[in-house]
């Protein structure tokens, strides 16, 4: 295992943008349609439940970062309020995991933008763009960031655009609003939930930026800034985009789509959507690095704790990155991309995170109960309680669901 450490070079704003970056990405420019399938036009209802979930577990992860600011986060928080390495191992490869899926589910995304413009075999695509954008991890966090970031203005600029042309739809909302609101009967609401459990999947991301931890300035502070921020604004967007979406474009027919955002725009303008299409390619692209950058780190920091071989900790002496960790979150997503569908990706990698999100919540009511204070940031204990209980009736209910 490798005596060099990571280098400190992301600031807040950096680090805000990171996690607006992979929230964004994740999300909006590929599953609005599945969400839609769902939930019909309570789709923006399906994202604001996701939301409150997401928001109770990323007041968590914040107060979660500030005590323990260190590299595989989530593993890190188990062992300190569980003491189990073996947990801590399991938690750790389950976000690994996550952080994979997530990505093999983005790439799916990415074929159906990048359809807009050129006709590639899928499975030339997929490689490619594991390879350039592993050897981008590869080549330093500091220009990793910086890359996600300019990506990251890219992909807001996509949503603005979208509204923007759109905007005359918000005229129907009058409407429209009685029917966006489901009736209390179970199948209705039946919708409205399996419809934001996939949401959620958009909502993933914020958790990502506590595992670049040992890479942040002053990651007591700016860690829980940063995840408050990037969830607040991502809410804001994926409200507005929601709510547009289903005003200007029948449900159904936004179900049906592959790159759901770039057929709004041509379905209102009555142009070529190519603009839309580039910076849905540019958000999915920009998903896709962040979460290598994350799982490559949560291998290196459980290598670091001895829970993985120490060859997984080996940081190259020029770029000083997790070399061979990245390596392997490469293999991963080559591997699950070529293996499983889109939607498929989609719910897994939901089920790990709220798998997650559970065990964070309780890890995190355990510390509290014990008396032990945050040096910067202290949350109420009715958040984790509350962060810890909704996760579980979600879990609960998808099984249902499932079987």
């Amino acid at each position: 295992m490798s005596n060099i450490e990571l280098k400190r070079s992301i600031t807040l704003p950096l680090l805000s943008f990171y996690g607006i970056g992979t929230i964004l990405g994740a999300g909006i420019y590929v599953l609005i349609g599945q969400v839609a399938g769902y939930a019909g036009l309570s789709t923006p209802l399906s994202f604001l439940v996701a939301s409150i979930l997401a928001g109770l577990s990323a007041f968590s992860y914040a107060e979660l970062a500030a005590r323990f600011p260190k590299s595989a986060g989530e593993a890190v928080y188990i062992q300190e309020s569980f003491h189990r390495p073996s947990l801590s191992l399991l938690i750790g490869l389950m976000i690994v995991g996550a952080g994979t899926i997530s990505s093999a589910t983005l790439i799916h995304g990415l074929l159906g933008y990048l359809a807009h413009f050129i006709t590639l075999p899928n499975v030339l695509v997929i490689a490619l763009s594991v390879c350039l954008l592993g050897g981008i991890v590869i080549w330093g966090i500091g220009e990793s960031v910086v890359i996600a970031s300019i990506m990251t203005l890219f992909e807001i600029l996509g949503l603005v655009i979208v509204v923007w042309v759109a905007r005359e739809g918000f005229s129907q909302l009058p409407a429209q609003l009685p029917h966006m609101l489901p009736s209390l009967n179970g199948v209705a609401w039946s919708g409205v939930l399996l419809g934001a459990f996939v949401a959620f999947y958009a909502f993933i991301g914020f958790e990502d930026m506590v595992n670049v931890a040992e890479e942040v300035k002053q990651p007591q502070k700016n860690l829980p800034r940063g995840i408050i921020i990037a969830l607040v604004v991502t809410t804001g967007f994926y409200i507005v985009v929601a709510l547009i979406s289903v005003l200007v474009v029948s449900p159904a027919v936004l179900a049906q789509q592959s790159a759901p955002l770039a057929y709004i725009y041509q379905h209102v303008t009555g142009r070529e959507p190519w603009l839309i299409a580039l910076i849905g390619v540019s958000s999915i692209i920009n998903g896709v690095l962040i979460q290598i950058v994350m799982a490559s780190r949560i291998l290196y920091g459980m290598s670091r704790y001895r829970w993985l071989p120490g060859w997984l900790g080996v940081v190259h002496p020029r770029t000083r990155t997790p070399i061979n960790a990245t390596l392997m979150v490469m293999l991963l997503i080559l591997v699950l991309a070529l293996w499983l569908p889109l939607l498929s990706l989609a719910k897994l990698t939901s089920f790990i995170s709220l798998s997650i999100f559970t065990l964070i919540n309780l890890a995190l009511l355990r510390i509290k109960r014990r008396g032990e204070r945050s040096p910067t940031l202290n949350i109420p204990l009715w958040v984790p309680a509350c962060g810890f209980v909704l996760t579980l009736v979600f879990i609960s209910y998808q099984l249902v669901q499932w079987f």
